[in-house]
Order: structure tokens, then sequence, then C-alpha cells
């Protein structure tokens, strides 16, 4: 490795994976220090050569307790996103049959994930602002509230209502406070801590579909449906016991804005937003809809078909940890970058899919790289982040983006598959797959030229 790209892949560092210095100074994109109140309060007071302790403790039983809540806290909400490809098939071919089309049933899984990731526009400012707990409480209780009405509904607007927006905007005010306070405990491993987290949506849709899969026919829609909303009640009372903001970073807290302009005129960053937004478009296809289509083409029995769903999350378990362990070497943004590449590869391979084994290997490896662009994205933002204290409300602006494009991403999927009936439903199926692999393949190269920009910033300040 030749001394620029020693360079580059530092730089990656200075801005992801390094402690946070102490209240007085922080830590700008060149590796310089200069006085936190700077801007606002005038010149530091504090003595140039005192000693302080590190804020960011990077380990201890107190840094891994968040690890353990915030995991679960995964589990509770991107664990039943990634679940709803068995809820999606049962609605379309037992519960909604001829009230609602494909399309419209996907409005209740994205709508979920949209305000998911949407959420951080209330929660990303809130959680700067020092609500961490009140965020924490309130989310909980509406990812319960919805989970245990779900059990109630017979109509389609009875399910969005529960399933999509009270469960959609609980998990939106618990998943970015629970990523971001990792980063008030962890630096040099954040990626990878991060990773450790995100094991807890595969997880969950690893569990969800199967138990919902086995119960439903037995005990019928409703009590599978309580089975699940027991469970996560259980699983509550974990981040409720351990979740903590870090109290050394504790302090007066500046009130921010909803969206962090400021943020979207710096070109690395902008670029990264855009290019969230056109890759998470296509990103849960085939999590919606590779139950259907291996049904819809008989290359597999209804018996077997739930499983797809569970090896979609069984696979994306590795690709959690392997690229966020690459991600502390070699950059968040380019493992980033690569393995949405390999997602849109593998998108463009769901063409190909012909059989159960086949349909099964795909799941496996898609899932895998599934996992790495969902896991990466808050480490990715940390690196384009200076200003530490700042972390919520960026997370907020950029999941805005994404949750806009886990919205309307699976129902325009929707519309394309019921654009061909007949003799036209391979080509609606082509189409579908292909909107999959070429968003993928956008996005990926949109976050290849924000690593390039954040790089030539970085290089540009150290020239001058």
């Amino acid at each position: 490795m030749d001394r620029k790209d020693e360079v580059d892949v530092e730089s990656d560092r200075d801005l992801s994976a390094e402690p946070l210095e102490p209240t007085t100074v922080e830590r700008v994109a060149d590796g310089r220090t200069i006085p936190a109140d700077t801007e606002t309060n005038g010149p530091s007071t504090a003595p140039p050569n005192a000693a302080a302790k590190p804020a960011v403790p990077d380990g201890g039983l107190q840094a891994w307790l968040q690890v353990l809540g915030a995991f679960v806290v995964m589990l509770l909400t991107w664990g039943i996103v990634n679940s709803f490809g068995v809820y999606q098939t049962y609605y379309e071919t037992e519960l909604l049959v001829g009230k609602a089309s494909s399309s419209d049933i996907s409005w209740i899984g994205s709508l979920q994930g949209a305000l998911l990731m949407m959420g951080g526009l209330v929660s990303g400012p809130l959680f700067d602002a020092g609500y961490f707990r009140h965020l924490t409480s309130a989310g909980l209780l509406l990812v319960l509230l919805g989970l245990f009405m779900t059990s109630l509904c017979s109509a389609y607007w009875h399910i969005v209502l529960a399933q999509g927006v009270c469960v959609g905007a609980g998990s939106g005010l618990l998943f970015l406070p629970s990523a971001a306070v990792l980063s008030q405990y962890f630096a040099r491993r954040r990626a990878l801590v991060l990773g450790i987290q995100s094991v807890g949506s595969p997880l969950g849709g690893i569990v969800f579909p199967i138990v919902f899969a086995r119960l439903a026919p037995r005990v019928g829609f409703a009590w599978a449906s309580r089975v699940l909303a027991f469970i996560a009640l259980a699983l509550a009372a974990v981040p409720l016991a351990f979740l903590r903001p870090n109290p050394a970073l504790a302090g007066p807290r500046p009130r921010r804005a909803f969206i962090d302009t400021a943020a979207l005129r710096e070109p690395p960053f902008a670029v990264y937003t855009l290019s969230g937004l056109v890759a998470f478009m296509g990103l849960y296809v085939p999590f919606f809809y590779l139950q259907l289509y291996v049904l819809r083409h008989g290359a597999a029995d209804g018996r077997v078909t739930p499983y797809l769903v569970t090896l979609l999350n069984a696979g994306s378990v590795p690709g959690r940890l392997l690229p966020n362990f690459a991600a502390d070497r070699l950059g968040s943004l380019r493992v980033l970058a690569a393995t949405t590449l390999a997602a849109a590869a593998t998108a463009y391979g769901w063409l190909g899919v012909r059989s159960a084994g086949g349909a099964a290997a795909f799941a496996v490896v898609f899932g895998f790289c599934n996992g790495g662009v969902t896991s990466l994205p808050p480490a990715a933002i940390a690196s384009l982040t200076p200003d530490l204290s700042r972390l919520g409300a960026r997370m907020g602006t950029a999941f805005a983006f994404v949750g806009a494009a886990v919205l309307v991403g699976t129902p325009v999927a929707g519309a394309i598959l019921q654009s061909g009936t007949g003799a036209d439903a391979d080509a609606a199926w082509r189409g579908l797959i292909l909107f999959s692999g070429t968003t993928l393949l956008a996005g990926s190269a949109g976050w290849a030229v924000t690593e390039w920009l954040r790089v030539r910033r970085i290089h540009m300040s150290h020239s001058e």
C-alpha cells in the first residue's frame, strides 16, 4: 500500500473511528482540534494542558450492555419489517383475498419501513436534545400496541393503521437513537459494533416468519399475531433496563432543526443522501416478492415458500458482521458501495431463478448483500460528520430520504407486477426484477462518488 492509499484509509478513521475528544475540543475533517465553543462562545477557557479522560470508553460492561439493548431494538423494529414478506403472502392468499391488490398490500409493509426511517426526522434532533429515554419508552409502547391491535384486524384499513402506522411510528422513535447511542460508547470499533447490533434485524426476520407460518394454520391469524406480540412484550424489558446515553457526554444540549440543511449543502453528504434514496427503492423488493414469485412460477409449494424469507434473513446475519468488520479497516463508504454493487448483481441473477434450490441460493446470497447495505449507513454517516454532537440530526436527515424510498419502492414494484397479466406476466416479473437491480446499481455508483468527494475534501484541507 503506497502513502496515498494510507492517507485515504486513515482519513476515514479520522471521522468515524476515533474517540471523541473532551468537551473542550472538537475534531474536524483534517484531524486538527479547535475549541468546541469557538463559533458560539468565543475562545475556550480550559487550561491548554488540562488532561481529561476520553469520553468514549470503547468497551466495558456498560458499553456492551448498550449493544445488547440496541440489538433487541433492532429485533423489534427491522426484524418486524423484514418479516413482512410472510404477511404479504398470507394477506394475498387468505385474509384479504379479493379485498386488496398486491400493490395495495405492499403499501402496508412499505409504510411500516418508511415511518421507521423517516421517524429519524423527529427522533434524531430529540436524541441530540437529550430525550433518549422518552423516545425509547414511547417507541416501545407504540410497537407493542400496533402488534396487539394487528391481531384484531379484519379489514385492509385496520391493518394499515395497526401494522403500518402504529408499528412503523414506534419503530421510527426507537431505531435511530439506539444506533446513535452506540457511537457515544464506541469509536475504533464503531462499524463492527453497529454490525453486531444490526444482527437483531435478521434474527427477528428468521424467528417471526417461522412462528407466524407455523401457528397461523393451527390457531388462526389472531392468535398467531398475539403470540408475536407477547414475545415482543417480553423482549421490550431489555432496552428499557439497559439503554442509557453516555453520562460523560451529558450537559446542555443545543436545539436542532429537524432537517440539517447545512449538511445537505455539503457535496459528499448530499450525494450520499441521494444515493441512499435510489438504492433503497429496490433493496426490499425481494423481501416482499420472492415468496410470491416462487409460488406463481410453480418452483415450490406453499409449505416451503415461507422459509424463503427466513433464508433471506439468515444470509443477512454474516452480511451484517463481515462487511462491518472490513469497514473498520477499509472505510465504511467503500465497503457500502461494494456491497451495494454485489446486491445489484445478485438482483439481476433473480432473472434466472426457476427452482426451489435456485430460490434458496438467491435468498441466502441476496440476504448477505442486503445485510451490508442496511447495516453500514450509520457508520458511513458518522464518517461524514466531523461534529458527533450533530450525528442524530444528520442521521435523521439521511434516513428521511431512505424512508421515502422504502415507502414508494415496493408499491412501484407492485404496480409493475400488476401491469402484466396472462402472457404478459413474465414480462411484468422481469420488469420488477430489473427495477430492483438497476436502482441498487445506481445507488452503488453514487456511494462510490461520495467516497471520492469525501477523500478529495480531506486532501484539499491537508494541502491548505
